[in-house]
């Protein structure tokens, strides 16, 4: 009887994995993301609102204040590879806060269950927060002739790089807070403690020369200035300014007198991308 019953019952079989089912599989969370980002991208628009007003807003207001410093550069010429830099990092901190919903609403324990590794789940999950952060900052980076950035093809194609180099990283960072984090209430709170801080303490707004003692400590620790400088330097290289304005606009980052070239700067960030993505899946693996 009970030989009967075994054999009316189907065998099942897990799939072999490969590094293309792996693929697969971190696709199909990537285009999960893509899917919710064109159903619902009114959120992400709102977040978008808030660099462009730091860009027309607050720039416009106070040019007349700053004429005096700036030798004749526009307050919004100076500030946009900033705040090119905040769009991007306030996306891709949006995108991660996804992962913590998916975990409420038990969406997550779906695809942890799933034939796949959780490394696959989590490098989709920050290649589709880093193509939606990418995809704003582009938005961004379109306006620069507003505010007289050329458009000169050779700085489009590097910032772009760049941008996306950051979208990545912060994406990183983002999920690995995500799926630290059990409750998306307490998400919340702690971008808010975070993403505000990192962009004002980045000199995406004002110069990091001549900063108080204080401020010049917490400005070099902060992980977002060495994005936004060479997103700075880069802007400046393409235009023509007096030196009286380059050094005091874009006097770069120094640690104790040493000034570091920005392919430094773009190394460190590429090498805190991949350390935050390892701890995330390092994390998330051993997640129940």
């Amino acid at each position: 009887m009970s030989a009967a019953v075994m054999a009316d019952v189907a065998a099942a079989r897990v799939p072999e994995r490969t590094w293309r089912s792996e693929a697969r599989a971190a696709r199909a969370v990537w285009r999960r993301d893509m899917i919710r980002f064109a159903n619902d991208r009114a959120q992400l628009m709102m977040w978008l609102v808030q660099p462009l007003l730091f860009l027309f807003v607050l720039g416009s207001g106070l040019q007349s204040l700053s004429a005096a410093s700036t030798d004749g550069v526009d307050l919004k010429t100076f500030i946009f590879p900033g705040v090119v830099c905040v769009a991007v990092f306030f996306t891709a901190m949006i995108s991660a806060a996804s992962l913590v919903w998916d975990r409420e609403l038990g969406f997550l324990k779906e695809m942890m269950i799933a034939p796949v590794s959780r490394t696959s789940i989590i490098v989709g999950k920050c290649v589709g927060g880093a193509t939606i952060a990418a995809s704003q900052g582009v938005i961004v980076l379109a306006l620069a002739g507003l505010v007289d950035v050329p458009y000169d093809p050779l700085l489009i194609l590097v910032a772009f790089g760049l941008l996306v180099l950051l979208a990545f990283t912060v994406s990183a960072f983002g999920v690995l807070v995500a799926v630290t984090i059990k409750q998306a209430q307490t998400f919340t709170w702690v971008m808010q403690l975070v993403v505000f801080p990192m962009v004002f303490l980045s000199g995406a707004l004002y110069p990091v020369a001549g900063l108080p003692g204080w401020l010049e400590l917490l400005n070099r620790v902060n992980p977002l200035t060495y994005a936004v400088d060479p997103m700075r330097h880069l802007v400046f290289s393409h235009l023509d300014v007096s030196e009286t304005a380059r050094r005091t606009l874009d006097p770069g980052v120094t640690w104790l007198g040493w000034h570091l070239p920005p392919l430094f700067e773009v190394g460190m960030v590429l090498l805190l991308g991949l350390t935050m993505l390892g701890l995330a899946i390092r994390r998330f693996a051993r997640t129940e």
